[in-house]
Order: C-alpha cells, then sequence, then structure tokens
C-alpha cells in the first residue's frame, strides 16, 4: 500500500483534488503530463482503496466526476509533506545519483 500511496501520479492526482473535485481531463491538464491509461488506472485504484469518489451525473455526454473522500482528505496532508521534502531534498538526491553513477563507472 505505501508504495502506491507514495507514487508519483497518485500524489500529484491527490494533491489537485485536494484543491476540490474535478472532471477527469481538467484533472488531466492540472496533473501535467500524464497518459490517459495511467491517469484512469491511478483514478481506478484510488476509488478501489477508498481515497477517491466517482460521480456519474446522467447527461449526455456523461459527466464524470472525481473529489477526495474523507479518507482521501486524510491522506493529502502527508502526501504534501512528502512532496515538499521531496522537493526541498532533490538537488541532494541528483547529486547522490551522480556520485553513485560515477563510482559505477570506474569500478
Amino acid at each position: 500500500m505505501l508504495a502506491r500511496i507514495s507514487d508519483k501520479w497518485t500524489m500529484l492526482v491527490v494533491r489537485v483534488l485536494g484543491r476540490g473535485p474535478r472532471r477527469f481531463n481538467a484533472l488531466r491538464r492540472e496533473v501535467g503530463e500524464i497518459s490517459q491509461k495511467v491517469l484512469a488506472s491511478t483514478l481506478r485504484e484510488l476509488e478501489e482503496n477508498g481515497f477517491v469518489s466517482r460521480t456519474v451525473t446522467p447527461v449526455t455526454p456523461p459527466q464524470v466526476e472525481y473529489a477526495l473522500t474523507d479518507l482521501g482528505r486524510d491522506l493529502l496532508q502527508p502526501v504534501q509533506t512528502l512532496a515538499e521534502w521531496v522537493v526541498a531534498n532533490s538537488a541532494r538526491m541528483d547529486a547522490a545519483r551522480a556520485e553513485y553513477a560515477e563510482r559505477r563507472a570506474r569500478d
């Protein structure tokens, strides 16, 4: 479960939905470079685990809106904290990866 929650796309989707309900295409635009397939899969898994609700409005064409559930809102703060940590430490992680690659190249 931890791997699923800390997945890049899951964190981004939860952060966007933390600002309010979104329809699929609006969510896709706000998340960024995510494919339709990956977004659909991410939303399905979030819904399956109780973090996201999916509401279909019976109009033509049907409108589908996604929103965080109470459980999803509980997840929002830890996700935001983790995302802020990643941003704050990304330069250090980049440096560590470069150092590792350099060591591996010498071996």
